[in-house]
C-alpha cells in the first residue's frame, strides 16, 4: 500500500534535537474571528502499541471546550445501535447474501473467503455492505486493533472525566442509512474489495498508521484515498458528501466564542474534497499542525 518507505524510516530514526521542527500531524487549525476549530483525523481502531498518541493531539483536546465526533459517543445506546444495525442490515425475508450477490460473484467471494479463513456462510443473511463491514471488523481483531483503543475512546475518556460537553455530527441511523442505500452493485463491489484486499491487511494498516502519525497526508492521499476513488459511488456516499455537510457545520462553529475539537476519520480530512481543503478554499485560515520537538 504505501512503498519506498526505507529513507522516511531511516530519518525518523535520526535523534530529534530543540533546533529541528516536530514532524506533522493528521490535525489542522481552523481559525474563526474569535475562536479555533481543531479537525483531528482519526483512526477508528488501534492497537496498544500504538500508545502512546502524539503529544499534538492532547494540547488540542487541553485547548478545546467541547469535543464534536462523527457521531455524540457518550450518549450511545449499545442495544440501540445493534438493534439498527440489525433494522437495516439484516435480511428479514427469504433472501439471502448469496441471492443478492448472484451465484458467480457469491462463488469468487466464497473462494475469497476461504483465503482469510473467514466462515462466509455465516453471514447469509445480511446485506453486502453489512457482510463487508462484519469482514473488516474479524480482520482488524484479528490482528490485534480494537475500537476501545481508537482515538474517539481516547478522546471520550478524557472528556468523561473532565467534563467536557461532546456532541456529534451525525446520528447512528444516519450513518447505517448511508451505506444502506448505495446500490447493490456498490455493496457487491464493497463486500469484494474487503475480501480480497484482507490478505494484506496487517502491512497495510502498519503502513497507514506510520503516515497517519507523521501526518504524511501525500502518502495518506495516495493510497488511502486513491483506493477509495476508485469506487465512485462509495466514495460520494461515504466521504465527499458527508465532507461537504460538514464543512458547513464547521462554518457555523467558527463565529462561536468557544473552542472546539472535532475528530472525525482521517480519510474525511484530506484530498481534493477534504474538510480543510473546502475550508480553505472558502477564505478561512487552515494550518497543519506539528508534534513540539523534542529536546534531549
Amino acid at each position: 500500500m504505501i512503498t519506498n518507505r526505507l529513507a522516511l524510516l531511516a530519518l525518523l530514526a535520526l535523534p530529534v534535537h530543540a533546533s529541528e521542527p516536530g514532524h506533522p500531524v493528521t490535525m489542522w487549525q481552523v481559525s474563526g474571528a474569535n475562536n479555533s476549530v481543531y479537525l483531528l483525523g482519526s483512526i477508528h481502531l488501534l492497537r496498544s502499541v500504538d500508545y502512546p498518541l502524539p503529544t499534538a493531539f492532547d494540547a488540542a483536546y487541553e485547548d478545546a471546550e467541547v469535543l464534536i465526533m462523527e457521531v455524540d459517543m457518550d450518549d450511545l445506546d449499545p442495544f440501540a445501535t445493534q438493534a439498527t444495525f440489525t433494522t437495516y442490515g439484516v435480511l428479514q425475508d427469504d433472501k439471502t447474501l448469496r441471492d443478492l450477490m448472484g451465484e458467480e460473484l457469491y462463488q469468487q467471494a466464497l473462494a475469497a473467503a476461504e483465503v482469510i479463513d473467514i466462515p462466509l456462510d455465516l453471514l447469509n443473511k445480511t446485506e453486502p455492505w453489512y457482510a463487508a463491514m462484519t469482514v473488516e471488523m474479524m480482520m482488524l481483531n484479528r490482528v490485534g486493533f480494537n475500537p476501545t483503543l481508537g482515538v474517539e475512546m481516547y478522546m471520550l475518556s478524557k472528556a468523561s472525566s473532565d467534563g467536557k460537553r461532546i456532541d456529534g455530527l451525525e446520528t447512528v441511523e444516519q450513518q447505517i442509512q448511508f451505506l444502506d442505500g448505495m446500490s447493490l452493485a456498490a455493496q457487491r463491489e464493497m463486500l469484494m474489495t474487503t475480501l480480497t484486499e484482507s490478505a494484506k491487511l496487517s502491512d497495510m494498516m502498519d503502513e497507514l498508521i506510520d503516515a497517519w502519525r507523521h501526518g504524511n497526508i501525500a502518502e495518506l492521499e495516495s493510497d488511502m484515498l486513491g483506493d477509495l476513488e476508485k469506487h465512485e459511488e462509495l466514495n460520494k456516499a461515504l466521504v465527499r458528501d458527508r465532507n461537504s455537510r460538514w464543512v458547513k457545520q464547521i462554518e457555523s462553529l467558527l463565529d462561536d466564542d468557544m473552542d472546539y475539537l472535532i475528530i472525525v476519520g482521517a480519510l474525511h480530512l484530506v484530498g481534493r474534497d477534504g474538510v480543510p481543503t473546502q475550508l480553505k478554499r472558502n477564505g478561512y485560515d487552515v494550518r497543519q499542525l506539528s508534534e513540539p520537538p523534542t529536546v534531549r
